[in-house]
Protein backbone atom coordinates (compact mmCIF):
# COMPACT_ATOMS: atom_id res chain seq x y z
CA UNK A 1 0.00 0.00 0.00
CA UNK A 2 2.68 2.51 0.95
CA UNK A 3 4.97 1.26 -1.59
CA UNK A 4 7.06 3.88 -3.65
CA UNK A 5 5.53 3.63 -7.13
CA UNK A 6 8.28 5.64 -9.19
CA UNK A 7 10.65 3.22 -7.55
CA UNK A 8 9.34 0.17 -9.50
CA UNK A 9 8.03 1.60 -12.75
CA UNK A 10 9.51 3.85 -15.20
CA UNK A 11 6.47 5.56 -16.18
CA UNK A 12 6.11 9.18 -15.56
CA UNK A 13 2.37 10.27 -16.46
CA UNK A 14 1.17 13.99 -15.97
CA UNK A 15 0.00 14.96 -12.94
CA UNK A 16 -4.03 14.76 -12.90
CA UNK A 17 -5.10 17.69 -9.97
CA UNK A 18 -8.67 17.13 -11.06
CA UNK A 19 -8.38 14.00 -9.82
CA UNK A 20 -7.79 15.92 -6.12
CA UNK A 21 -11.32 17.67 -6.14
CA UNK A 22 -13.13 14.59 -6.93
CA UNK A 23 -15.91 14.42 -4.37
CA UNK A 24 -14.51 10.70 -3.19
CA UNK A 25 -11.01 11.95 -2.92
CA UNK A 26 -11.98 15.11 -1.39
CA UNK A 27 -14.19 13.04 1.17
CA UNK A 28 -11.37 10.27 1.58
CA UNK A 29 -8.25 13.66 1.97
CA UNK A 30 -11.03 15.17 4.83
CA UNK A 31 -11.13 11.95 6.58
CA UNK A 32 -7.20 11.75 6.87
CA UNK A 33 -7.35 15.66 8.18
CA UNK A 34 -9.60 15.28 10.70
CA UNK A 35 -8.50 11.72 12.32
CA UNK A 36 -4.86 13.55 12.52
CA UNK A 37 -6.69 16.80 14.15
CA UNK A 38 -8.50 14.08 16.28
CA UNK A 39 -5.54 11.87 17.14
CA UNK A 40 -3.58 15.16 18.31
CA UNK A 41 -6.45 16.33 20.53
CA UNK A 42 -6.96 12.82 22.38
CA UNK A 43 -2.80 12.42 22.83
CA UNK A 44 -2.69 15.25 24.32
CA UNK A 45 -5.04 13.81 27.07
CA UNK A 46 -3.50 10.37 27.38
CA UNK A 47 -0.83 9.57 29.89
CA UNK A 48 3.05 9.96 28.09
CA UNK A 49 3.88 7.49 26.97
CA UNK A 50 0.95 5.94 26.29
CA UNK A 51 2.16 2.17 26.15
CA UNK A 52 3.77 2.02 29.47
CA UNK A 53 4.98 -1.63 28.52
CA UNK A 54 6.82 -0.74 25.79
CA UNK A 55 9.19 1.70 28.65
CA UNK A 56 12.07 -0.80 28.35
CA UNK A 57 12.91 1.06 24.73
CA UNK A 58 13.25 4.11 26.25
CA UNK A 59 16.25 3.00 27.54
CA UNK A 60 17.74 3.05 23.86
CA UNK A 61 17.42 6.48 24.05
CA UNK A 62 21.36 7.33 24.22
CA UNK A 63 22.18 5.64 21.00
CA UNK A 64 19.27 6.67 18.45
CA UNK A 65 21.51 9.22 16.89
CA UNK A 66 24.41 7.05 15.92
CA UNK A 67 21.67 4.50 15.25
CA UNK A 68 20.27 7.17 12.43
CA UNK A 69 23.61 7.77 11.15
CA UNK A 70 24.04 4.16 10.17
CA UNK A 71 20.65 4.14 8.70
CA UNK A 72 20.97 6.96 6.43
CA UNK A 73 24.68 6.29 5.76
CA UNK A 74 24.12 2.81 4.98
CA UNK A 75 21.23 3.53 2.25
CA UNK A 76 23.23 6.46 1.01
CA UNK A 77 26.15 4.40 -0.14
CA UNK A 78 24.34 1.65 -1.36
CA UNK A 79 22.29 3.74 -3.71
CA UNK A 80 25.46 5.47 -4.57
CA UNK A 81 26.87 1.78 -5.21
CA UNK A 82 23.93 0.94 -7.50
CA UNK A 83 23.93 3.87 -9.49
CA UNK A 84 21.11 6.07 -7.61
CA UNK A 85 20.49 9.30 -6.14
CA UNK A 86 18.89 10.03 -2.96
CA UNK A 87 16.11 7.65 -4.32
CA UNK A 88 15.86 4.47 -6.48
CA UNK A 89 14.41 5.69 -9.03
CA UNK A 90 16.87 8.58 -9.14
CA UNK A 91 19.50 6.95 -11.78
CA UNK A 92 22.99 8.59 -12.12
CA UNK A 93 23.80 10.55 -14.89
CA UNK A 94 26.80 9.89 -16.69
CA UNK A 95 28.68 12.38 -16.42
CA UNK A 96 30.93 14.87 -14.07
CA UNK A 97 28.29 16.09 -12.48
CA UNK A 98 27.15 12.62 -11.98
CA UNK A 99 30.64 11.71 -10.80
CA UNK A 100 30.12 14.62 -8.65
CA UNK A 101 26.75 13.51 -7.27
CA UNK A 102 27.90 10.14 -6.40
CA UNK A 103 30.85 11.09 -4.63
CA UNK A 104 29.01 13.29 -2.64
CA UNK A 105 26.61 10.89 -1.29
CA UNK A 106 29.02 8.30 -1.23
CA UNK A 107 31.34 10.33 0.95
CA UNK A 108 27.80 11.53 3.15
CA UNK A 109 26.90 7.64 3.42
CA UNK A 110 30.79 6.51 4.80
CA UNK A 111 30.74 9.15 7.45
CA UNK A 112 27.42 8.69 8.81
CA UNK A 113 28.36 5.33 9.22
CA UNK A 114 31.55 5.77 11.45
CA UNK A 115 29.80 8.34 13.34
CA UNK A 116 32.34 10.59 13.96
CA UNK A 117 31.69 14.10 13.94
CA UNK A 118 28.26 13.41 12.45
CA UNK A 119 27.20 17.53 12.01
CA UNK A 120 29.99 17.50 9.01
CA UNK A 121 28.17 14.65 7.07
CA UNK A 122 24.92 16.03 8.19
CA UNK A 123 25.00 19.20 6.47
CA UNK A 124 26.84 17.67 3.52
CA UNK A 125 23.56 16.09 3.44
CA UNK A 126 21.48 19.23 3.57
CA UNK A 127 23.55 20.38 0.72
CA UNK A 128 22.93 17.25 -1.13
CA UNK A 129 19.05 18.31 -1.51
CA UNK A 130 19.91 21.42 -3.32
CA UNK A 131 22.81 19.99 -5.90
CA UNK A 132 20.14 17.15 -6.24
CA UNK A 133 17.36 19.78 -7.36
CA UNK A 134 19.83 20.66 -10.21
CA UNK A 135 19.77 17.49 -12.15
CA UNK A 136 16.22 16.38 -11.26
CA UNK A 137 13.78 19.10 -10.57
CA UNK A 138 12.48 20.61 -7.03
CA UNK A 139 9.73 17.42 -6.57
CA UNK A 140 11.69 14.39 -6.19
CA UNK A 141 13.81 15.74 -3.84
CA UNK A 142 10.70 17.04 -1.72
CA UNK A 143 9.65 13.33 -1.41
CA UNK A 144 12.88 12.29 0.55
CA UNK A 145 12.55 15.15 2.77
CA UNK A 146 12.94 12.51 5.16
CA UNK A 147 16.63 12.18 4.77
CA UNK A 148 16.90 16.05 5.74
CA UNK A 149 15.13 14.96 9.02
CA UNK A 150 17.69 13.43 10.09
CA UNK A 151 20.64 15.28 9.21
CA UNK A 152 18.55 18.16 11.19
CA UNK A 153 18.18 15.80 14.05
CA UNK A 154 21.75 14.85 13.77
CA UNK A 155 22.67 18.70 13.79
CA UNK A 156 20.92 19.77 16.87
CA UNK A 157 21.53 15.87 18.61
CA UNK A 158 24.78 14.44 17.44
CA UNK A 159 26.24 11.39 18.82
CA UNK A 160 29.36 11.68 20.87
CA UNK A 161 32.74 10.66 19.46
CA UNK A 162 33.19 8.12 22.07
CA UNK A 163 31.43 6.01 24.73
CA UNK A 164 29.78 3.93 21.81
CA UNK A 165 28.59 6.74 20.09
CA UNK A 166 26.24 7.97 23.26
CA UNK A 167 24.26 11.16 23.35
CA UNK A 168 23.17 12.93 26.74
CA UNK A 169 21.18 16.26 24.69
CA UNK A 170 19.88 18.77 26.61
CA UNK A 171 15.89 18.83 26.50
CA UNK A 172 15.93 22.29 24.67
CA UNK A 173 18.24 20.18 21.65
CA UNK A 174 16.73 17.10 21.74
CA UNK A 175 13.09 18.70 21.29
CA UNK A 176 14.36 20.94 17.97
CA UNK A 177 16.09 17.52 16.82
CA UNK A 178 12.75 15.66 17.27
CA UNK A 179 10.79 18.40 15.81
CA UNK A 180 12.67 18.76 12.83
CA UNK A 181 12.41 15.07 12.10
CA UNK A 182 8.68 14.31 12.52
CA UNK A 183 7.68 17.30 10.38
CA UNK A 184 10.35 16.28 8.08
CA UNK A 185 9.58 12.94 7.66
CA UNK A 186 5.89 12.93 7.60
CA UNK A 187 6.39 16.12 5.10
CA UNK A 188 7.96 13.65 2.80
CA UNK A 189 4.89 10.79 3.42
CA UNK A 190 2.54 14.01 2.49
CA UNK A 191 4.13 14.94 -0.95
CA UNK A 192 4.58 11.48 -1.70
CA UNK A 193 0.91 10.70 -0.98
CA UNK A 194 0.45 13.64 -3.87
CA UNK A 195 2.89 12.76 -6.22
CA UNK A 196 2.70 9.42 -6.82
CA UNK A 197 -1.45 8.16 -5.72
CA UNK A 198 -3.73 11.15 -5.37
CA UNK A 199 -2.28 13.44 -8.23
CA UNK A 200 -0.99 10.85 -10.58
CA UNK A 201 -3.44 8.24 -10.37
CA UNK A 202 -1.95 6.59 -13.54
CA UNK A 203 1.17 6.37 -11.74
CA UNK A 204 -0.23 4.13 -9.21
CA UNK A 205 -2.74 2.20 -11.73
CA UNK A 206 0.81 1.58 -13.64
CA UNK A 207 2.37 0.17 -10.42
CA UNK A 208 -0.89 -2.06 -9.77
CA UNK A 209 -0.82 -3.25 -13.14
CA UNK A 210 2.99 -4.47 -12.78
CA UNK A 211 1.84 -6.09 -8.84
CA UNK A 212 -1.67 -6.66 -8.69
CA UNK A 213 -1.33 -8.03 -5.02
CA UNK A 214 -0.95 -4.76 -3.53
CA UNK A 215 -4.51 -3.97 -4.06
CA UNK A 216 -5.21 -5.93 -0.62
CA UNK A 217 -8.46 -5.39 -0.79
CA UNK A 218 -9.09 -7.14 -3.66
CA UNK A 219 -6.96 -9.81 -2.47
CA UNK A 220 -9.21 -10.61 0.73
CA UNK A 221 -12.49 -10.29 -1.80
CA UNK A 222 -13.82 -7.17 -0.92
CA UNK A 223 -14.75 -5.87 -4.68
CA UNK A 224 -13.37 -2.29 -5.30
CA UNK A 225 -11.36 -0.77 -8.07
CA UNK A 226 -7.58 -0.02 -8.38
CA UNK A 227 -8.54 3.13 -8.85
CA UNK A 228 -10.96 3.69 -5.92
CA UNK A 229 -7.76 1.31 -3.88
CA UNK A 230 -5.31 4.38 -5.28
CA UNK A 231 -7.40 6.81 -3.61
CA UNK A 232 -7.46 5.02 0.03
CA UNK A 233 -4.19 4.17 -0.04
CA UNK A 234 -3.07 8.38 -1.25
CA UNK A 235 -5.29 9.27 1.86
CA UNK A 236 -3.83 6.16 4.43
CA UNK A 237 -0.68 7.66 3.15
CA UNK A 238 -1.57 11.31 3.94
CA UNK A 239 -2.51 10.15 7.42
CA UNK A 240 0.15 8.70 8.40
CA UNK A 241 2.05 11.97 6.97
CA UNK A 242 -0.20 14.09 9.24
CA UNK A 243 0.11 11.94 12.32
CA UNK A 244 4.15 11.91 12.03
CA UNK A 245 3.84 15.57 12.17
CA UNK A 246 1.26 15.86 14.87
CA UNK A 247 4.18 13.74 17.22
CA UNK A 248 1.08 12.89 19.42
CA UNK A 249 0.97 9.12 20.40
CA UNK A 250 4.21 8.45 18.61
CA UNK A 251 4.33 4.79 20.05
CA UNK A 252 1.19 4.12 18.33
CA UNK A 253 1.76 6.13 15.28
CA UNK A 254 4.90 4.09 14.75
CA UNK A 255 2.97 0.63 15.14
CA UNK A 256 0.42 1.43 12.88
CA UNK A 257 2.70 3.03 10.40
CA UNK A 258 5.26 0.20 10.62
CA UNK A 259 3.10 -2.12 9.34
CA UNK A 260 2.21 -1.48 5.56
CA UNK A 261 5.80 -0.15 5.61
CA UNK A 262 7.44 -3.38 6.52
CA UNK A 263 5.03 -5.05 4.57
CA UNK A 264 6.39 -4.17 1.41
CA UNK A 265 9.92 -5.50 1.77
CA UNK A 266 8.38 -9.29 1.37
CA UNK A 267 7.48 -8.04 -2.25
CA UNK A 268 9.87 -5.62 -3.57
CA UNK A 269 13.23 -6.50 -1.95
CA UNK A 270 16.03 -4.49 -2.14
CA UNK A 271 15.34 -1.10 -3.34
CA UNK A 272 12.63 -1.02 -1.11
CA UNK A 273 14.61 -1.87 1.85
CA UNK A 274 17.87 0.34 0.70
CA UNK A 275 15.41 3.42 -0.04
CA UNK A 276 13.12 2.71 3.46
CA UNK A 277 16.00 2.39 5.32
CA UNK A 278 16.40 6.71 6.74
CA UNK A 279 12.38 5.66 6.93
CA UNK A 280 13.40 3.19 9.11
CA UNK A 281 15.43 4.65 11.49
CA UNK A 282 13.30 7.60 11.75
CA UNK A 283 10.25 5.75 12.97
CA UNK A 284 12.07 3.99 15.38
CA UNK A 285 13.88 7.12 16.95
CA UNK A 286 10.26 8.09 17.57
CA UNK A 287 9.39 5.47 18.96
CA UNK A 288 11.81 4.95 21.36
CA UNK A 289 12.00 8.42 22.52
CA UNK A 290 8.18 8.20 22.84
CA UNK A 291 8.43 4.86 25.10
CA UNK A 292 11.07 7.18 27.50
CA UNK A 293 9.42 8.49 30.20
CA UNK A 294 11.82 11.14 30.72
CA UNK A 295 11.71 12.22 27.06
CA UNK A 296 8.39 10.67 25.81
CA UNK A 297 7.13 15.09 26.24
CA UNK A 298 9.45 16.21 24.58
CA UNK A 299 8.13 14.47 20.75
CA UNK A 300 4.88 16.06 20.12
CA UNK A 301 6.10 19.58 21.42
CA UNK A 302 6.23 22.29 18.79
CA UNK A 303 9.03 24.35 18.42
CA UNK A 304 8.69 27.55 20.43
CA UNK A 305 7.59 25.25 23.46
CA UNK A 306 9.21 25.83 27.00
CA UNK A 307 10.92 22.29 27.31
CA UNK A 308 9.67 20.51 30.68
CA UNK A 309 12.47 19.83 33.05
CA UNK A 310 13.43 16.44 32.08
CA UNK A 311 12.95 13.16 34.83
CA UNK A 312 15.19 10.13 34.98
CA UNK A 313 13.96 7.09 33.23
CA UNK A 314 11.89 4.57 35.61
Amino acid sequence: MLAHETWFTTLRPAYEWAFVFEPPTLVLMMAAIAVAVGWRMVGGRLPSPELAFLAPLGRLSPWVPRLLGIHAGVSLLSQAARGSYLAPSLALPDSWFGTLLAVVEGVAGVWLITGFRLKIPAYLLVVAGPLGMIGYGIVPILERMDLLGIAAFLVFVPPSDDSAGRADPDPRSLMRGLFALRILVGASLVVLAFTEKLARPALGLAFLEAYPAFNILQGIGIDISDLAFIRIAGAVELLFGLLLISGAMPQLTVIAAGIPFNATLFFLGAPELIGHLPIYGAMGALLVYGSSAEWAPLVPRILLARPPVPMSDA
